[in-house]
């Protein structure tokens, strides 16, 4: 069974030499952060292969436990949730004034990593306190933030995100749960559905934020407001006190991540309802929850190619050692390891490209968000915002789809052996499967992308980052260096696709958005192959320059330019195939109708 190993590595290079962490570090409040960042490395994937890997396994196997509301989770999670808690690992982003250690938003991408790759099932609950913290300290009055933050950054409490219901799905103007004033204070009644860690025994107390409507609210997502709904209430000195009107009536019984309790919270069961504590304005729950659900989307993306690189490493693991067949071009006939064998080496250097260039993409989008909050310009703050905006759906819908193929092509390495459940290879692939789905499924991630980020700014951010692409690979597309100029050559074509489709989807907006949606799956697809691209494009430059000047780690720059060759030939080559199925295929989605999907089930009619 494989082992998870941090790629500490490629995490440095692309954390120096991608994100710009020099400069990063350059901001204020994150002086310290260079000083810091190899320890922190090293001691997260520390942590990650010595506590978080050895619960994996047992937990997928033993999963949660649910009895009469009370949650229990997979032995070993409780244990290692208090050491990840007393590390300060939850507090890594959070300023000082509330017991975190106020580092910069890019160094969450190598630790949410290292967590998802060892254990997916365990990192999933940390992970939410992140955004819950974050909104509370956006929209949370004083009071609000100093009871809860401290405690969600200790890891004494944890927080969730609490938005859809039974009816609702992912249509949010549906949530018919309801908010009652009373004092200062609310009465929230009703139910939410798929709560990731609603209830468990890690923590003392779980600070749930909740959607809800009001008395007056208008209809729609207009009216939605948010609730800070505790599960133990908190007295005014900051103990606890008595427990909510909150229970826990379920978990789910799930194909994966089964290390982690997904809840059916039910508010109100036993009274008059859960008491709650309005964040912010009135009606602008929404708005206030897209704090919450837009950290948790780059984070699933993170998540996604995470248990991705897991999947590679097993699988590389695994090709090393098995001998099967003999190799092809010699007349030795004897059996040779896989790994000798053309096709699964293809297999494994295309699973190491794309991972590769979701990690950079995933990296230099952090570093955006560092900037964007943190830079003394307000002109750059609002360039690197626009820019994560932009991002946002394609590091959760493009990472987390391409994970799932990394993870089936890992197993396909396996061959038979990887769909049995005892080599451990089947276990990424069930627990990658989710990540496209939850914080919204690709579909959503694409609309999004095409409707909010591109159609309702009429291109202007898509341009300016397009434009940076055009100019990144001019400029290798003329180095002298033979694999650069290869690189830069493919990578061209690339941003000469995604710059056409962009602009036809813009045309055809304004006459027919059924079109227009029709292609946003695999519109988010092209910017995926391409932001990736550009990525492994500037990687291969900085590579071919450290190998032309001496640099005396050869190794690691002369197969990291191999690799993004590789990502040239294999990954972006596939621009100009989604480039026609936008272009020549979109007007075909909706042709057939309801019945003509279902005919040929039907008996022909015999004259």
């Amino acid at each position: 069974m494989s082992t998870y190993q941090a790629p500490l590595r490629d995490m440095q290079f692309v954390l120096r030499e991608l994100a710009g962490v020099d400069e990063i570090a350059k901001l204020p409040g994150f002086e310290d952060t260079i000083d810091v960042l190899d320890s922190i490395l090293e001691e997260a994937g520390s942590f990650a292969t010595g506590v978080l890997d050895p619960l994996n396994r047992t937990a997928d196997k033993a999963g949660c436990i649910w009895n009469a509301g009370e949650v229990t989770t997979p032995k070993g999670f409780k244990e290692a949730y208090k050491r990840f808690a007393d590390a300060g690992w939850i507090g890594l982003p959070v300023p000082a004034e509330y017991g975190g250690q106020g580092l910069p938003q890019l160094l969450l991408g190598p630790t949410l990593e290292m967590w998802n790759g060892a254990n997916i099932g365990f990192a999933n609950g940390p992970l939410l306190n992140q955004g819950a913290i974050e909104a509370i300290e956006m929209y949370g009055t004083h009071e609000q933030k100093h009871r809860y933050i401290p405690n969600l950054v200790s890891g004494k409490w944890t927080g969730t995100m609490c938005l859809t219901e039974p009816q609702a799905g992912s249509d949010l103007a549906a949530v018919r749960a309801k908010a009652v004033p009373e004092g200062d204070r609310h009465r929230i009644t009703g139910q939410k559905i798929f709560i990731t860690f609603g209830e468990h025994d890690l923590a003392e107390n779980i600070i749930h934020l909740v959607l809800a409507r009001l008395p007056d609210a208008p209809e729609g997502t207009k009216g939605i407001s948010l609730f800070i709904v505790p599960k133990v209430l908190v007295n005014e000195d900051g103990t606890l006190g008595e427990r909510n009107d909150v229970v826990c009536s379920g978990i789910e019984h799930k194909l994966g991540i089964n290390g982690n309790p997904t809840c059916t919270m039910v508010y109100g069961e036993k009274g008059e309802g859960a008491v709650g504590y309005l964040v912010g304005e009135p009606n602008r729950g929404l708005e206030y929850m897209f704090v919450m659900m837009n950290a948790a989307r780059f984070s699933v993306g993170v998540q996604g190619y995470a248990v991705a690189d897991r999947a590679y490493q097993h699988a590389l693991e695994y090709a090393k050692e098995r001998v099967q067949s003999r190799d092809a071009a010699s007349r030795n006939p004897a059996a040779v390891r896989i790994i000798e064998h053309p096709d699964v080496r293809r297999m494994l250097v295309t699973m190491k490209a794309q991972i590769e260039a979701m990690r950079a993409l995933s990296y230099v989008t952090a570093a955006s968000l560092d900037y964007a909050h943190k830079h003394p310009d307000e002109k750059v703050r609002k360039e690197h915002k626009a820019f994560v905006e932009l991002m946002i759906p394609v590091v959760k819908g493009w990472c987390t789809e391409t994970a799932v193929e990394v993870c089936s092509t890992a197993l396909q390495v396996f061959g038979g052996m990887g769909y049995i459940e005892e080599t451990g290879i089947a276990q990424q692939y069930r627990d990658v499967r989710i990540t496209t789905i939850y914080e919204g499924t690709t579909g959503i991630q694409a609309l999004d992308l095409v409707g909010r980020k591109l159609i309702r700014d009429m291109g202007a951010t898509a341009t300016v980052v397009i434009a940076k692409m055009q100019r990144c690979a001019k400029e290798l597309s003329e180095s002298e260096d033979a694999g650069v100029k290869s690189v830069g050559e493919a990578f061209g074509k690339g941003v000469a696709s995604l710059a056409e489709v962009s602009q036809w989807i813009g045309m055809n907006a304004m006459g027919d958005l059924h079109k227009a949606f029709a292609c946003s799956v695999p519109y988010l697809k092209l910017w995926g192959v391409v932001a990736g691209g550009w990525q492994m494009a500037r990687a291969a430059q900085i590579a071919a320059a450290k190998i032309a000047a001496g640099d005396p780690e050869q190794a690691f720059y002369k197969a990291k330019l191999a690799t993004c060759k590789v990502y040239a030939s294999h990954v972006l080559s596939q621009g100009a195939w989604l480039k026609r199925q936008i272009i020549d295929g979109s007007g075909d989605v909706m042709t057939l109708s309801e019945e003509a999907l279902e005919l040929d089930r039907k008996a022909a009619v015999v004259a």
